[in-house]
């Protein structure tokens, strides 16, 4: 539980950073959620929980986190073993909900990574197109 908490506080200490958040902060998340993998259930809440609660201007951030967790899972353990990318599917609906309420500009910063990973692979094609829509103001059925 201590690798837990130890990511819990590296997340959290972002709440009071004015983006953009440097690469280096990034990489220490994302080493300390990868620390965390045993717990991975309760570092994907912790992630999402900070997306829910952060200013809009750090909803962004909230995304690349899960972007640099799940691209650095997939290449250490390898596509099979990533159990991060599962875990943010469970609820990438409401995540992505949440992601929307980012200042207007950003908008298009979110759709990018759907994007990339629509082109990488990294998830299931149609639930990244439904959630584009989503972006676009389009309403689509729950995904996740």
């Amino acid at each position: 539980m201590d690798a837990v908490n130890a990511f819990n506080m590296e997340l959290f200490s972002m709440i009071d950073m004015k983006p953009p958040i440097s690469r280096a902060k990034m990489m220490s998340v994302t080493k300390a959620a990868i620390k965390a993998i045993k717990l991975y259930k309760h570092v994907v809440q912790i992630v999402e929980k900070f997306i829910k609660k952060c200013k809009p201007e750090l909803k962004v951030p909230g995304l690349y986190v899960i972007d640099s967790i799940v691209r650095q899972s997939r290449h250490q353990f390898g596509v099979d073993k990533d159990v991060f990318g599962p875990r943010f599917l469970k609820n990438f609906t409401e995540t992505f909900q949440n992601l929307y309420h980012c200042q207007g500009e950003d908008k298009t910063k979110i759709v990018r990574v759907l994007n990339l990973w629509q082109k990488n692979g990294v998830f299931d094609t149609n639930i990244l197109q439904s959630l584009v829509d989503m972006a676009n103001g389009n309403i689509s059925p729950n995904i996740a």
